[in-house]
């Protein structure tokens, strides 16, 4: 029995979904990573805190980690409304969107090529391919599957509208790509994308002049000034979004200076990464997590030969592009939808990264499939090793994605294999670092944050995390001297102001450590731990009225259930001779040491309420 179209269509799309849950099947085991995802989702209180009015309205009047995208605001914090902070429910929705995408992209390759089987190809690749892990399994990139998504849907209704332009269709387009914007600025590139579409495969150019009032040979074709013309609200969108994201950055610091990353650098990792990135497509090794910025210059020969090349194969595709037209179209899909992240404006310390490559991906493989059915379409005996040679490509692909899918397990797993895979890589040496101390391993992370030292002096996370292992293993000498490097270049933040006074107290200088917390509570006042601290040292100085005040602070901060907080209010109140107001507080900070499990807290703060009963007192450490 031969199959109709629409069934072949239907199993098609099956295929699409079945295999890239296959591919993805790992992802079930894997939880957040501590690589943006805390920053993002489970440290974020407007997040966990799920949906509400409040909520909502921040989402579209606050940035979201240095980034104005409500949408994508919006949906980890309904992951957190229905899941919690169950990593898989996260996770599970990333994985369905990609999902989506890759169905959404088959129909509307389908629908404007007629080329089922071709557009099956490209869809699959997309599904598949390892690249795109990093979008999916990292749960903080749904801002990068979700714009797709949006991406997806606006070239469709364009599709829509592109058929009969008519007034209604136009302000759908409007409203889509709207949506579109509150998810991720890369996508201000899609007008300038949807005029590639105009060129092919929707042949609406019209070229030359028409004279003697005579129609041209397509009513729908038009000169590429009014097609330009036309995209000129979805512009003015794009300008809006580029505008915030940008205002957004510069507040949070994100993005470097001229001085710190010259542009001579940033041209050079240009030539260099549109290189690497087809290199990455062709051959998915090695894919890591964050890539070291290379720091090159334009006159090093592997940047002199990638410009070359890259001169060559943009001239190329436009000359071969005024017959095969997908090739101009593809180049140039590929080369400029990566604008806005190939680094001449940086943002972040990464010199390429994977998830870039979610869209422009489709420029290149719609070159590769279109010129491969170009070549069979007349050669029957080739065209059969071509579909084989395809589906071994997609078995492989999907293989190497179940396994790169198990390098995001956790931050452990992600970091370990990342730097098995790149050199000379400190944000990952401070990022590996930082895992190990979490997990108590504290000489290995000083090894691996040394090393991250070393690499790049300046790192101001590297360092201060440095500085947090000399404190863990009572190395107060070596900790003060790295935070003090920070604070004499004016790299001072809250966090480093309170280690210094950490390390400072531990030493018994009370005066020293009070100055400085108070730097850090000047920075941060509503930390919790800094205000706690500052009771703590104030006490050990003899200044027990402001200690009463701070500690207070923190109790009310941690909503008086924090049992610590509590306990050192209680012996602030024992210092000032206050014996009967400070039972009656240790006795609260015993109740919620019990409730929260602390077993050894709840000792310790048993044997002080014997010596407040008992009216004396003893300093806390």
């Amino acid at each position: 029995m031969r199959l109709s179209q629409k069934q072949i269509i239907l199993l098609v799309n099956a295929a699409l979904v079945i295999t890239t849950l296959i591919a993805y099947e790992p992802i079930r085991h894997n939880g957040f990573v501590t690589y943006d995802d805390g920053k993002y989702i489970y440290e974020n209180p407007m997040i966990t805190g799920g949906i509400s009015l409040q909520s909502l309205g921040e989402a579209f009047t606050k940035p979201h980690f240095f980034m104005w995208h409500p949408l994508t605001t919006i949906s980890h914090m309904l992951d957190c409304q229905l899941f919690g902070l169950n990593p898989f429910g996260h996770h599970l929705i990333s994985l369905l969107i990609h999902i989506v995408n890759s169905l959404l992209l088959f129909w509307i390759l389908t629908n404007i090529t007629g080329s089922m089987w071709t557009s099956a190809f490209v869809a699959a690749v997309f599904a598949l391919h390892p690249l795109q892990v990093e979008s999916v399994a990292w749960a903080a990139e749904r801002k990068t599957v979700l714009s797709g998504l949006f991406w997806l849907l606006t070239m469709a209704t364009y599709i829509y509208y592109a058929k009969q332009p008519r007034l209604g269709r136009d302000l759908l387009l409007l409203l889509v790509f709207g949506f579109c914007i509150m998810t991720k600025p890369v996508v201000v590139t899609l007008p300038l994308a949807l005029l590639l579409l105009d060129y092919w495969p929707l042949d609406r150019v019209r070229w030359g002049h028409w004279s003697g009032g005579a129609a041209p040979a397509e009513p729908n074709q038009k000169t590429i000034g009014w097609l330009a013309a036309e995209k000129t609200p979805l512009l003015a969108m794009s300008a809006f979004l580029s505008i915030m994201t940008y205002v957004a950055q510069q507040q949070g610091g994100i993005i470097p200076t001229l001085e710190s990353m010259p542009l001579g650098y940033r041209v050079a990792n240009m030539f260099l990464s549109y290189i690497r990135y087809i290199g990455k497509m062709l051959w998915p090794s090695e894919l890591a997590v964050c890539y070291p910025y290379p720091r090159a210059v334009l006159s090093d020969a592997p940047i002199v030969m990638c410009a070359m090349l890259f001169i060559v194969l943009t001239i190329s595709s436009i000359y071969i592009g005024r017959r095969k037209k997908y090739v101009a179209v593809g180049w140039l899909w590929y080369v400029g939808t990566l604008v806005p992240v190939i680094g001449l404006v940086q943002s972040g310390a990464q010199g390429m990264a994977n998830r870039y490559m979610y869209i422009p991906m489709l420029g290149l493989l719609i070159i590769i499939s279109w010129a491969v059915k170009d070549f069979i379409v007349n050669r029957p005996r080739i065209r059969i090793a071509a579909t084989v040679t395809g589906v071994i490509v997609l078995l492989s692909l999907l293989i190497l994605t179940r396994m790169q899918v198990r390098h995001w397990q956790n931050t452990l797993t992600l970091f370990e294999y990342t730097l098995s895979v790149t050199e000379d890589n400190p944000v990952t040496e401070n990022s590996y670092g930082a895992a190990l101390f979490n997990e108590g391993r504290i000489e290995e992370a000083e090894l691996h944050l040394r090393k991250a030292v070393s690499l790049a002096p300046a790192f101001v996370f590297a360092r201060n995390n440095l500085a947090k292992t000399y404190l863990k293993q009572g190395k107060y000498n070596e900790a003060i001297e790295q935070l003090n490097e920070l604070i004499r270049h004016n790299e001072g933040t809250a966090e480093i102001y309170y280690n210094l006074a950490a390390a400072l107290e531990k030493q018994n200088k009370y005066e020293d450590a009070i100055k400085y917390y108070a730097k850090s509570l000047e920075l941060n006042p509503e930390d919790p731990a800094a205000n706690k601290r500052m009771g703590i040292a104030l006490l050990a100085a003899g200044k027990t009225n402001d200690a009463i005040g701070y500690a207070q602070r923190a109790c009310e901060l941690t909503g008086n259930r924090d049992a610590a907080c509590i306990e050192t209010l209680a012996s602030a109140f024992a210092a000032a001779g206050k014996f009967d107001e400070a039972t009656r507080i240790a006795e609260k900070a015993l109740e919620a040491a019990r409730i929260s499990g602390q077993e050894n807290l709840a000792a310790e703060i048993q044997k002080h309420i014997e010596l407040y009963q008992a009216g004396t007192w003893e300093q806390q450490k």
